[in-house]
């Protein structure tokens, strides 16, 4: 008998089919890897699952497809109530008396208005509401990884936009001014 890790083996001879049935099913390589995590840490609390099994891989792909059907419910709701939330035409920033400011102020509510729900959500929780990474994978039902991806790109997409309209922004003040 083998001293390998009876998880370990399972996931070397299922995880790549596994990883290909979740991602057909959520057309997310992110959301699928997160499946496929959350199947293997089901089968690591509950070992028994597989006692009685006749078929090892027809229980583990129970699993994944259960926990994606979960998870398209839970998205669907969240995004709906993303959709809304995006929906209001809010400023997120004090107004300011400076005009400069107002306009760099509202440049920066349209970019994150334009960034995706998902980004927008976690940026939202993180800076206005002071939230832990670790906190809001718990609101969003994502991994804190997730989470922290998320934020790292949409402060990406934030900063390229927003350096790009200041650029602009000096560029047309430079040309209108007279020597």
């Amino acid at each position: 008998m083998s001293d390998e890790d009876p998880l370990a083996r399972c996931y070397d001879a299922h995880a790549k089919g596994l990883f290909a049935y979740l991602l057909s099913l959520t057309h997310e390589e992110e959301d699928a890897r997160d499946l496929l995590q959350e199947t293997f840490l089901r089968l690591a609390r509950q070992p028994d699952l597989l006692d009685a099994a006749r078929s090892e891989r027809a229980v583990l792909f129970r699993i994944a497809h259960n926990l994606a059907m979960d998870f398209h419910r839970r998205r669907t709701v969240r995004d709906r109530f993303l959709q809304s939330q995006g929906a209001q035409d809010s400023i997120p920033f004090a107004p300011a008396e400076d005009p400069d400011e107002a306009a760099f102020r509202a440049e920066a509510a349209r970019a994150l208005s334009d960034l995706p729900p998902e980004q927008r959500a976690v940026v939202h929780l993180k800076l206005w509401e002071g939230f832990t990474f670790e906190q809001i994978a718990r609101v969003l039902e994502i991994s804190p990884n997730t989470a922290a991806s998320r934020y790292r790109y949409a402060l990406d997409k934030l900063r390229i936009r927003l350096r790009r309209w200041v650029e602009n922004s000096s560029q047309t003040t430079a040309g209108t001014m007279k020597p």
